[in-house]
């Protein structure tokens, strides 16, 4: 069964857009070699709002990535660039889709620190996610250690 790992991240401003991009896509590299990385993607909502899931093997996998690397280097720069974030994990039986991940979030999440939160930031009062507005920023697939071509 997978471990899922889904943040939502929310910027304080746009002038954040570059950087945040730039350590997003180093820290989706650094997952997509990492053992135990099943699959994952990054999509934005509104409001300057950004979610990601990751679907690992196991827990101890997701937590070496975490702890190391890109991911680890961005994690203090979130704190000063959001006024919001938040995080919930389970172990799902199959990969669940952005529905799940709302409803999880909005149900078992629990707000991470930041530096300049908002009022609704300790409550997880979240904007309904906008199904037909979330653009998907990233899908990433693990690279095949085996392919030697």
């Amino acid at each position: 069964m997978p471990f899922v790992s889904v943040t939502r991240l929310r910027l304080r401003s746009a002038r954040f857009v570059p950087p945040f991009a730039l350590h997003t896509w180093l820290a989706m590299r650094q997952a997509r070699h990492a053992d135990g990385f099943h699959s994952g993607g990054v999509f934005s909502d509104r409001k300057l709002a950004f979610w990601t899931m990751t679907l690992w093997w196991n827990e101890a996998d997701m937590r070496r990535y975490m702890g190391a690397g890109a991911h680890r280097r961005a994690m203090p720069k979130l704190a000063r660039w959001c006024d919001e974030a938040s995080i919930v994990r389970w172990t799902a039986e199959a990969a669940p889709g952005r529905p799940e991940a709302e409803r999880r979030m909005r149900r078992a999440g629990r707000p991470s620190k930041v530096r300049h939160p908002v009022s609704r930031h300790a409550d997880l009062a979240l904007d309904p996610l906008d199904m037909a507005r979330a653009a998907r920023v990233l899908r990433l697939a693990p690279i095949d250690r085996h392919d030697t071509a």
